[in-house]
């Protein structure tokens, strides 16, 4: 049976779940450490692991972690379809923007395919995004606010046409303008490789089975998010794989240029708060508000704050407990929040 929910009846859900389990588990709970729950609760800290991909949690094995982060703006219109190397990226932020569409600010590290893209203009709360990674930010250049904005901002600004970098972009003849403005990837990141290496962005658990969602979430295996009315792609857990595969809003499989299907082994979805600027959607990143996090199956709701703009997103449980994702790729929804400045977005749970 499909049911609608808001995030907040998710919250609803998971709360009398969780309550159910507390009353079921009260004898075995009571005189638990005390001081382990202090410290997961007023401690949200990102914790770093030398052994492990900062972005992604999994084991670094060979790779080296020092080289810089590649963000890039990648379109998400139809024309742009499929796109290139999205499916390779360890973080990706969707983001509303004019016409009820969305944009992709997407990150690679500890994987870097060949070329990247097709990547357009940014918007305003990109800097806020792409502050905590560091590293390289690819786009297309945009209105001179929100440029000098990046230019502003902890990154590397790579735009295309800018003379220093002119050689790192191309326009493909697969697709129509401006929808084709491809990244050479590697070849920007060598140019670029004096600039450190990112940060973790979120608490990894050992496994998919061991992280906070599969362990203490609402079980559900399909998530519909719905940024607006025009934008609503939709996620499918795949036990298999431990994993979800992602769905264009027409219900068709979104792939990338390579064949596979978009998948994620974390979905987190956030409420923003959202202010309609001159016409331009501008989602508020230094904030906080609530969420779920969709991971091996289960859907948990939580809490998010950003500090600054340098900051990573904090992700807490409602007990203030900090949230462990799946070690792998990681989707933000960033749908609008009740009373924003655009119709609230939701999740609809299968």
């Amino acid at each position: 049976m499909k049911t609608a929910w808001t995030i907040t009846s998710v919250f609803a859900l998971a709360a009398l779940v969780a309550g159910c389990q507390t009353g079921a588990d009260s004898e075995s709970t009571e005189g638990g450490d005390e001081s382990t729950l202090l410290e997961t609760s007023e401690s949200p800290a990102i914790d770093v692991d030398a052994t492990l991909w900062p972005l992604t949690g999994l084991p670094l094995d060979d790779g080296d972690s020092s080289l810089p982060a590649l963000a890039a703006k990648v379109d998400n219109a139809p024309q742009a379809r499929p796109q290139v190397g999205l499916d390779e990226a360890d973080i990706v932020f969707e983001e509303l923007v004019e016409g009820g569409l969305t944009r992709y600010v997407a990150v690679w590290h500890s994987s870097l395919p060949a070329e990247v893209g097709p990547v357009r203009s940014v918007r305003p709360m990109d800097p806020d995004i792409v502050s905590p990674f560091g590293g390289i930010i690819a786009y297309s250049g945009g209105q001179q606010r929100f440029v000098e904005a990046m230019l502003d901002a902890p990154v590397a600004s790579a735009i295309n046409g800018q003379s220093d970098v002119e050689d790192f972009f191309y326009r493909s003849s697969d697709k129509i303008a401006p929808h084709n403005v491809i990244v050479r990837a590697p070849e920007l990141v060598s140019y670029f490789q004096d600039r450190a290496g990112p940060p973790p962005q979120f608490n990894y658990s050992t496994g998919v089975a061991e992280s906070s969602a599969a362990t203490d979430g609402v079980e559900a295996s399909l998530l519909r998010v719905f940024f607006s009315g025009s934008s609503f792609p939709a996620w499918e857990y795949d036990p298999e794989r431990g994993s979800y595969l992602r769905q264009q809003t027409n219900g068709a499989p979104d792939n990338a240029l390579s064949g596979e299907q978009i998948a994620a082994d974390n979905v987190v979805v956030l409420e923003v708060n959202i202010d309609v600027i001159q016409d331009i959607p501008t989602t508020q990143m230094v904030d906080s508000g609530e969420g779920v996090v969709a991971t091996g199956g289960g859907v948990l709701d939580i809490l998010w704050s950003k500090s600054a703009p340098e900051a990573p997103i904090e992700l807490t449980d409602t007990s203030g407990a900090r949230v462990l994702l799946a070690p792998g790729q990681t989707w933000v929804q960033l749908i609008p929040a009740e009373g924003a400045g655009v119709p609230a977005g939701q999740v609809e749970l299968e």
